[in-house]
């Protein structure tokens, strides 16, 4: 009887598809305030390469959007991204049910339902980025081009 494959549904994707990638485990409340700054200390890494996952609605239709902890979403800018006129950040609960992962560990890959996915352009000239791994406490790095490739994203300048 085969066993189960371990881990996040994001680490069992990128295992599957044979990507490159770092596990980087950390200890930093998600309630903190700058939540990401305190992340980025506890890993050692430069703020600007670690990403935070957003589920945004744009025009009623739950968008996942990938930005850097140093700025904010840009709604507007993530609505023409993706042609739409109207978004706002997605209901908790939504957001949730939709990518199968708790607040604080949404990760970009492997969610239970497959949304449309930007990634902010200031990726693109990274070596490596780091998002959520599908849990609290615990990052990927990967290439910015697999996780674009995974994820079936667009790049866009999405950042405030």
């Amino acid at each position: 009887m085969a066993k189960k494959a371990a881990g996040t549904p994001a680490t069992v994707l990128l295992t599957a598809q044979g990507v490159a990638h770092e596990l980087h485990p950390y200890d930093a409340s998600p309630d903190a305030p700058n939540y990401g700054a305190l992340v980025a200390e506890a890993l050692g890494v430069d703020p600007a390469v670690l990403f935070k996952t957003l589920i945004a609605e744009v025009d009623g239709v739950l968008t996942v959007a990938v930005v850097p902890v140093t700025g904010e979403l840009d709604l507007k800018a993530l609505a023409a991204a993706t042609g739409g006129k109207r978004a706002g950040l997605a209901d908790r609960a939504a957001a949730e049910r939709s990518s199968g992962y708790v607040r604080g560990g949404i990760s970009p890959l492997g969610q239970r339902k497959r949304l449309p996915t930007v990634v902010d352009d200031s990726a693109a000239g990274l070596d490596r980025m780091y998002v959520s791994a599908g849990r609290r406490g615990l990052q990927v790095s990967l290439a910015p081009a697999d996780l674009i490739r995974l994820t079936d994203a667009s790049s866009a300048r999405i950042r405030t």
